[in-house]
């Protein structure tokens, strides 16, 4: 009997233990269900996928191109200089690509991206935000600075893109100008992080600013600036190549128009003054036949202020604009249009040798990144660096080919990045 009572009050403590935490356990189960919703909606993402085609090449004619377009001799003066960054285009298989020709494109026909994306594109290259005194701003440093040449660099991409290569641009622009003025026309370097990162070109008492640009000031007058409040109005198709890319292939040619000069990429390195060069373009191929240039490149331009030739290019950017395929608003079309008025009256311009800007082509641009492996490299290595200082004005070193790179101990371009750099360290060398 006693042991039948110890069963009923044991079973009685543990009916009411049962109840007492029952109340517990749905409160603990309710908060695990409602946390496990919580973060199923933090971290679920949907990621939309844009109906547009991938890019695709430029297809171009075949065909022996006339003889030189070289029609002027060069002349001194000072210029303007300026700079963007830009991206390379992808491996092909060929290394000397024909002269193109004039594409039929017609605008209407290109498909609308949907005007969403469309506006989310222009946000992220900061499109919508006007900037207001960009022209005052720029007198106004020429003004105080007096100083001569004059450069302008533009750059479109975040502060965390600029890296040493770029800033060995801008090192080797003030090493062969020291007497310049620098404007970088940018929105990420217009701020006090990009004043930290070119704090030690004040320090030195270098002149420059950065200024954050204004697109309808700078298009203004031009073709460009219908094109470009037809894209702010979802108009144009930016297509599948980098919009700011195909932005700064306008942008350089919009600043040359206004204000006259040069243009250079921010992957090209000065080995010497560009004061004598006037009204030219660099020819990045040759006809190895005839002997005439078989392909222009734009990381390098020198006109002067509105030069019709700039005119030219402006027109056929508005007017043939196709976003999908590489090089077509950039290199291809600076050869296109130059080859269409070469022989016109009044478009006066030097086509300067593949060795004033791009003594190597991008196919074999790592070889200056290489040290010498034996003593026949070693030699070679040695002529072909003679042959580039006394030849070439600028190096291109062919980001898209070369970023990963790492340069090597008495390579070429170490031995240019000795000569151009002015805050020279071995781990700017090897990071380059």
């Amino acid at each position: 009997m006693t042991k039948l009572h110890h069963n009923f009050r044991h079973t009685k403590a543990s009916a009411f233990g049962f109840l007492f935490l029952l109340p517990t356990s749905f409160l603990a189960l309710f908060l695990l269900v409602l946390l496990a919703c919580n973060g199923f909606s933090v971290f679920y993402i949907n990621l939309p996928v844009p109906a547009k085609s991938s890019p695709e090449p430029a297809n171009f004619l075949p065909e022996i191109l006339p003889g030189e377009k070289t029609v002027t001799k060069l002349s001194s003066s000072s210029p303007v200089m300026y700079a963007v960054k830009e991206e390379n285009p992808p491996l092909v298989s060929k290394t000397h690509l024909p002269l193109l020709q004039k594409p039929n494109v017609s605008m209407a026909a290109r498909p609308k991206r949907h005007r969403s994306s469309h506006q989310q594109t222009l946000r992220t290259l900061h499109l919508e935000a006007k900037t207001k005194g960009f022209s005052s701003k720029i007198k106004g440093f020429f003004q105080n600075s007096k100083c001569k040449p004059r450069f302008f660099m533009t750059w479109i991409s975040s502060l965390h893109s600029l890296g040493d290569r770029e800033l060995l641009a801008i090192e080797s622009m003030f090493k062969s100008h020291p007497q310049a003025c620098l404007v970088i026309v940018s929105n990420t370097l217009d701020s006090k992080m990009g004043n930290i990162v070119l704090k030690p070109f004040f320090d030195k008492g270098f002149k420059l600013i950065a200024v954050s640009p204004d697109f309808d000031f700078i298009f203004k007058n031009t073709h460009a600036e219908s094109w470009f409040n037809r894209l702010k109005k979802g108009n144009v198709d930016p297509g599948g190549v980098s919009l700011g890319q195909n932005l700064s292939n306008l942008l350089r040619l919009a600043l040359l128009y206004k204000y006259g000069g040069v243009y250079i990429d921010t992957d090209v390195i000065i080995l010497k003054s560009f004061n004598h060069l006037r009204n030219a373009i660099g020819a990045q191929s040759i006809n190895v036949q005839t002997k005439s240039w078989s392909r222009l490149n734009n990381a390098v331009l020198v006109f002067d202020k509105q030069h019709p030739l700039l005119f030219e290019f402006i027109r056929e950017f508005a007017l043939t604009f196709d976003g999908n395929k590489w090089g077509h608003n950039g290199p291809y079309l600076v050869s296109r249009v130059a080859e269409r008025v070469a022989n016109r009256p009044g478009f006066n311009f030097t086509v300067m040798p593949p060795t004033a800007f791009y003594p190597v082509d991008w196919s074999r641009i790592r070889t200056l990144f290489r040290g010498p492996n034996d003593r026949d490299h070693s030699e070679w290595l040695h002529r072909k660096l003679e042959e580039i200082r006394r030849q070439s004005y600028a190096v291109h070193l062919w980001n898209r080919q070369s970023r990963k790179v790492r340069v090597q101990q008495g390579s070429i371009v170490h031995h240019i990045i000795s000569d151009c750099c002015i805050f020279c360290n071995s781990s700017t060398s090897s990071s380059l």
